[in-house]
């Protein structure tokens, strides 16, 4: 089974820059979106289900025009999640699961810290969403939670280790969070496969820094332990345009 994860940057946006033409060739079987930015009645869904996916699941932000995730999917799922039962984290359409017979998978949108406040808001949320799996492997042990992480873990995963190792995103407290998150259970598939790889998955629309390359990988497919021996390929792929973010791949044998 083929995933994807995407941070389409308003879903809207995306699809006038010609997503679908683009997720046809993927053949991903699921699509995990994040920054959906809309509500469903504001995007036509008929245009994933003539791709194939049937089942199209959103959770937006109670806020207009902010956050959000979705999932699409060409298999119907056993049960699908809406939220953690966390009223603040809900209240930001940050988490949706989708259960499979033999895994599930989960969109994730972590928020950013772009001031104090929000920085704040972003570790509580960190502190909580790690309880909140540590519980939830419980009851589902094959979890693969994929999305915007806004966390580059290593200083591989960075353009700029030094000159950005105080800017959020990149702090010791989020890097030592996801090692955190990483050592009770997960695993980074990318990295896993790729241990060695320089590639990023986002890109500031500032100073041209995508032509240059200037990124940072703050997407993941985080899959748990014992998924580790379906874990078969994973990649990011930067040819897709449609956002500031691109997708990321992982392949897991069902």
């Amino acid at each position: 089974m083929v995933l994807l994860s995407y941070n389409v940057n308003g879903i809207r946006a995306a699809l006038r820059k010609n997503l679908t033409d683009w997720l046809a060739n993927t053949q991903a079987d699921v699509v995990c979106f994040q920054e959906i930015k809309a509500t469903a009645d504001q995007f036509d869904e008929t245009v994933f289900k003539e791709l194939g996916y049937e089942y199209c699941y959103w959770y937006p932000a109670q806020k207009k025009g902010y956050s959000g995730v979705g999932i699409i999917s060409k298999k119907k799922p056993l049960n699908v999640t809406y939220g953690t039962g966390i009223d603040y984290m809900d209240a930001e359409g940050r988490n949706l699961r989708v259960d499979f017979e033999n895994f599930s998978v989960m969109s994730l949108y972590l928020p950013s810290g772009t001031n104090i406040a929000r920085l704040e808001h972003k570790l509580g949320y960190m502190d909580d969403f790690y309880t909140y799996v540590d519980q939830l492997k419980q009851e589902i042990p094959n979890l693969i939670i994929s999305g915007d992480y806004n966390i580059c873990h290593e200083p591989i995963d960075i353009h700029d280790p030094v000159r950005l190792k105080k800017v959020s995103g990149f702090l010791p407290v989020e890097r030592e969070w996801l090692s955190k998150f990483l050592n009770n259970g997960m695993i980074d598939s990318f990295r896993y496969l790729n241990p060695e790889r320089v590639e990023y998955s986002w890109w500031s629309y500032r100073a041209n820094a995508r032509a240059n390359n200037k990124g940072w990988r703050l997407d993941y497919h985080l899959v748990s332990e014992p998924l580790q021996q379906n874990i078969k390929r994973a990649v990011i792929l930067p040819e897709a345009k449609h956002s500031d973010h691109c997708p990321v791949l992982v392949e897991i044998d069902k």
